[in-house]
């Protein structure tokens, strides 16, 4: 289960939600549309869509992420829930989710399910996520450490689907797909001195957990090392992100 800081995702990590802005263009959301954000994180965009005049909802897994949201926006509705079993009583016009749909690896058929009874007909999905290839050198410079310190492969907590892939996935669930963009968006940190190392404990922390205490630094050494040809420029380290933004409608 992932652990999240919240002051951390907000301080060192501002980029996620600073990405979102041409997401909320695509959405365009309406003064009195009722919109739910899935995978809210600190509410940072819920706040942005509201000040359109939408009626929004932020929904999240993480009840730590949730608590900051009603800290730092205490004029909206978060709530906690799964985004593969959750279910409304009064149907969206529309349901926003940047940067949260890879996280929901276990049954990403079901969060799509569960999307579409919340949206009333005709209402629109509007999302991004990592794609294939997300995070390649970051994820192969944590496998080949692991590999080398002579620890379990790590199961990795993410979905990074293709293009195709999702479509289809979008397609069998009931929505007409009306844009898809597939793009690389290389990403610097501009707040990780500790480069790879910092990216692994704010993303993938929990794999951590199973890692002997004295192994950690020297393991995140390694990944820094390995990542590096790669991920560091002259001028910082770099996350190299590959972006899926989609919207679709129900059908």
């Amino acid at each position: 289960m992932t652990r999240w800081n919240a002051r951390a995702y907000d301080s060192s990590f501002g980029y996620v939600s600073a990405q979102g802005e041409p997401l909320i263009e695509l959405l365009d959301p309406c003064p009195g549309e009722r919109i739910l954000d899935l995978g809210c994180g600190t509410g940072v965009l819920t706040a942005e869509i509201a000040a359109r005049g939408a009626v929004v909802t932020g929904l999240d897994g993480s009840p730590t992420m949730v608590e900051a949201a009603r800290v730092q926006h205490p004029g909206l509705t978060f709530v906690i829930g799964d985004a593969a079993g959750f279910s409304v009583t009064e149907p969206y016009d529309a349901v926003f989710s940047n940067a949260a749909l890879h996280w929901m690896a276990r049954d990403p058929d079901a969060v799509i399910r569960c999307v579409r009874a919340a949206l009333a007909p005709g209402g629109r999905f509007v999302a991004e996520l990592g794609g294939a290839g997300n995070c390649a050198a970051l994820t192969s410079a944590m496998l080949t450490a692991w590999r080398e310190y002579g620890l379990p492969e790590p199961e990795l907590p993410w979905y990074f689907p293709t293009p195709a892939e999702y479509a289809l996935r979008l397609e069998k669930g009931g929505f007409t797909v009306r844009l898809l963009e597939y793009f690389d968006r290389p990403t610097p940190l501009d707040d990780c001195p500790g480069g790879a190392a910092d990216w692994v404990r704010m993303f993938a922390g929990s794999l951590l957990d199973g890692v002997p205490p004295a192994v950690v630094e020297p393991l995140l050494r390694r990944v820094n090392e390995l990542a590096a040809p790669a991920l560091r420029r002259e001028s910082g380290w770099v996350a190299d992100y590959v972006r899926l933004r989609f919207a679709a409608v129900r059908a």
